[in-house]
């Protein structure tokens, strides 16, 4: 089965509401290039409004970088599913390594926001990937399979084809050190194959699995052109139009 192309950029802390909306503006212009690719962004919350505004009809999708599990309540400083959905958000972005190393998200606590964005009607980018001592140590299939059990727990079928999964190993991510094409191609093929035998058919060939981890226009058509490789979650690339657009321009060609 082909599999539409997804590149989405996270933002992480960076550009608050004006200029996020001159990025928005930039990255608006860079999606007529690449009409056969699927483009989202995740701002951060303060920037979100601008930035759906931004975007109205330009096709590409916006995200949150988190999201709390519970739709509302007592929760100083937390950002609902709900809340982005009403905000204008398609995506909301679970499990990303920040959020596991700085803040503490478990794995359980990555299970409970896949099921509130699903419940507010918000399509789960899943981050899954391992540490250089895990890959060194010959764990990272085993972490990433144990990621993958507790954000999938109680998904039905229908839900888990329509997520994201990102592979993003953490010993790539901002540090300049990439996963090769085949060490990417690899991981994802043992994560649609856990998606093969843990849910009917339909899911493991309708999954679009990402690649996250220094993602530039000079490694993107390596890695984007790999069979398991169906886009790419990209970081610090992602806040400079001239390079997102190379990658979105390699992933456009490998679309055919």
């Amino acid at each position: 089965m082909r599999r539409r192309k997804l590149v989405a950029g996270n933002w992480k802390m960076f550009k608050g509401p004006q200029e996020a909306d001159v990025l928005a503006q930039a990255i608006k212009r860079l999606v007529v290039d690449a009409p056969a690719v699927d483009v989202a962004v995740a701002p951060p919350f303060l920037s979100i409004p601008a930035v759906v505004a931004r975007l109205k009809h330009s096709g590409v999708s916006v995200a949150g970088q988190d999201l709390h599990p519970e739709a509302q309540g007592a929760f100083t400083g937390a950002v609902s599913a709900e809340m982005l959905r009403q905000a204008g958000c398609t995506y909301g972005i679970v499990g990303h390594s920040e959020r596991r190393t700085l803040f503490g998200d478990t794995d359980e606590a990555v299970g409970k926001k896949v099921r509130a964005a699903f419940r507010a009607g918000l399509l789960p980018i899943v981050c899954v990937g391992e540490t250089l001592p895990e890959r060194d140590g010959g764990q990272a299939e085993r972490v990433v399979i144990r990621q993958l059990e507790a954000a999938y727990a109680g998904t039905p079928p229908d839900q888990a084809a329509s997520s994201i999964v990102a592979y993003e190993p953490v010993w790539a991510i901002g540090t300049g050190r990439t996963a090769s094409a085949e060490q990417a191609q690899a991981m994802h093929a043992t994560i649609r194959a856990w998606a093969a035998e843990r849910f009917p058919a339909f899911v493991a060939a309708q999954l679009r699995i990402l690649y996250g981890g220094s993602v530039k226009g000079g490694n993107a058509a390596s890695l984007l052109g790999q069979a398991d490789v169906d886009g790419a979650l990209v970081g610090g690339a992602s806040l400079d139009p001239e390079e997102f657009g190379r990658i979105l321009s390699a992933a456009a060609a490998v679309s055919g």
